[in-house]
């Protein structure tokens, strides 16, 4: 066969076969002896009971001689224990089937060489697959290859390493004082063009549309993120500034202030974020000076978690246009987000006119945040737009 056995299973092969050449070789001497010297079988005599095999029939004999003579070297003894003269020799046609088989065995018999003892005799066996205990237990125990190969594997693990540091340590990677303040930040924050927030003086007035505020009452989340308290809103907020559609994600507040009217800072900012179709960001900034209580701020602070980094769903609904002023004309101009990584391309709204907070608000977020604001950045003469 073509395909091959383990070597163990090759060695027992071997001496098994080994100790039947030597029987089998003599047997096979001893039929042929015995067919040559014409025995058919054992004659039964007299006293053989009545059942005992019969008398092969007395036509054998006569047909045998002429049979014989085909016979090769079986000729002479054929012919010695034939009875009957020649002339009775039947045609091949008419040859008893069981001599003509005995003298096929003598001529098969007389061309078998018989068996060398030191002839070597394997046996091949083919397995499909490896389905050996053997190879069982070892495919069990050897570990699935990563798709990709173990390269790919390599590296999905390293990314997922690296990445779980910057996961767990989020909060901690930057601040906005010490030395991991604003000075220290890298990236885009201190080596990009546009950054924010400004000082806005002198914007250009022109004839901008005012923007649409899609804003209606939801519900609402609160998570302390370890920079800031966020509020993020139920889907279906929206605002609209020169024909594109910006969702409202989140917002969240700065003490003081982050944009600054001709130098002018606030008590708080308030930064609400919205997302574009295309993933363009557009944020909306309302500042806040001391003033009336404003009752919106009574609902987020009242669901402000006991934990930073616990995302708490709220169980009041709240209305983001509550945090708007009631005259919306504004300043617009590119910049980008106020944190790190600093991404630009970040279309600002700032609302020119501030809304009021009471002391007791101000006093809740600056005692969790005393300062959360990142310094103005150069306006690098960016194009700032406003509303007469």
């Amino acid at each position: 066969m073509s395909a091959f056995l383990p070597a163990p299973a090759v060695a027992t092969c071997d001496a098994t076969t080994a100790s039947l050449r030597r029987p089998l070789s003599t047997a096979l001497a001893a039929l042929a002896l015995a067919l040559a010297s014409g025995i058919a079988a054992p004659q039964p005599n007299a006293a053989q009971k009545p059942n005992a095999a019969p008398k092969p029939p007395a036509a054998a004999a006569p047909r045998l001689a002429s049979t014989a003579t085909a016979a090769g070297t079986a000729t002479a003894t054929a012919t010695a224990t034939a009875s009957a003269p020649a002339a009775d020799t039947a045609t091949p046609a008419e040859v008893d089937p069981l001599e003509r088989l005995r003298l096929r065995l003598t001529e098969r018999l007389a061309a078998i060489k018989p068996l060398d003892a030191a002839t070597p005799y394997e046996l091949h066996v083919r397995v499909p697959g490896n389905v050996g205990p053997r190879a069982a237990s070892a495919a069990s125990a050897a570990p699935a290859a990563p798709r990709g190969g173990a390269a790919a594997g390599t590296r999905s693990d390293a990314k997922a390493q690296a990445a779980r540091p910057a996961q767990a340590n989020g909060h901690a990677a930057w601040a906005y004082e010490g030395d991991r303040g604003p000075q220290t930040w890298g990236g885009l924050c201190n080596r990009g063009r546009m950054q924010s927030p400004i000082d806005i003086r002198g914007g250009l007035a022109v004839a901008l549309e005012p923007v649409r505020f899609d804003y209606r009452e939801g519900g609402f989340s609160v998570i302390d993120t370890g920079h800031t308290v966020q509020v993020n809103v139920a889907p279906g907020n929206h605002i609209d500034i020169g024909g594109k559609r910006f969702e409202l994600l989140q917002f969240h507040f700065h003490r003081p202030s982050e944009e600054r009217l001709d130098g002018r800072q606030f008590e708080l900012s308030v930064h609400l974020v919205h997302k574009g179709d295309k993933g363009r960001l557009a944020v909306v900034a309302v500042l806040v000076g001391k003033g009336a209580a404003r009752p919106v701020l009574d609902t987020v602070f009242g669901n402000l978690p006991l934990e930073q980094g616990v995302d708490r769903p709220a169980r009041a609904t709240l209305d983001p246009s509550a945090l708007l002023p009631e005259d919306r004309s504004y300043y617009t101009y590119m910049g980008s987000m106020t944190t790190p990584p600093c991404d630009e391309g970040v279309r600002w709204v700032v609302m020119r006119n501030p809304v009021a907070a009471g002391q007791g608000q101000i006093d809740v977020f600056s005692t969790l945040y005393p300062n959360n604001a990142r310094p103005p950045q150069q306006a690098a003469g960016r194009r700032i737009l406003q509303t007469p």
